[in-house]
């Protein structure tokens, strides 16, 4: 009887195969996460330049259909993003005190750490007159791009995107 309950129980071998089992488990899903997280910050990236891109499209087309007054020889674009959100004045409605809006606020640049910038500042600017491969701030703003110097999961650099 005294050898049965000995052996109920499981050896220092079994229980030192089991957390090297769980270890070597463990090491290949950490990778597997951390791609899960850049994945997931990449795909907010994507959404939040579609989202201002959209509305900096909206001003302009508001701007050509004469809705924005734009100063003769400016690109239609808006001066800074914070127009998008602060709204401007439809120049077509009856009483000219309605407001168009083309963002609810701003979204933050998901590949810039710092938080001591405001949403604005997190995404780099380029204006109209500047070219696609040197982006410079200009007197408008006719794209924004992340200013994070990474390399995507697609081989791109999220400054590219």
């Amino acid at each position: 009887m005294r050898n049965a309950e000995r052996q109920s129980g499981f050896t220092f071998i079994e229980l030192a195969i089991t957390v090297a089992i769980v270890g070597l488990l463990a090491t290949l899903v950490l990778p597997m996460t951390e791609l899960v997280v850049k994945r997931d910050h990449e795909h907010e990236l994507r959404l939040a330049l579609r989202e201002i891109r959209t509305a900096l499209d909206a001003y302009k087309k508001a701007v050509n259909e004469g809705r924005v007054i734009s100063e003769m020889g400016k690109s239609g674009y808006p001066p800074q993003l914070k127009v998008l959100v602060d709204g401007v004045t439809d120049e077509k409605s009856p009483d000219h005190n309605s407001k168009i809006y083309f963002l609810r606020r701003i979204p933050r640049d998901p590949m810039n750490p710092d938080s001591s910038k405001s949403d604005e500042e997190t995404w780099g600017k380029r204006s109209y007159e500047s070219s696609p491969d040197a982006p410079e701030e200009g007197d408008d703003v006719f794209d924004v791009y992340s200013q994070a110097t990474d390399i995507g999961i697609n081989g791109v650099p999220y400054k590219d995107w």
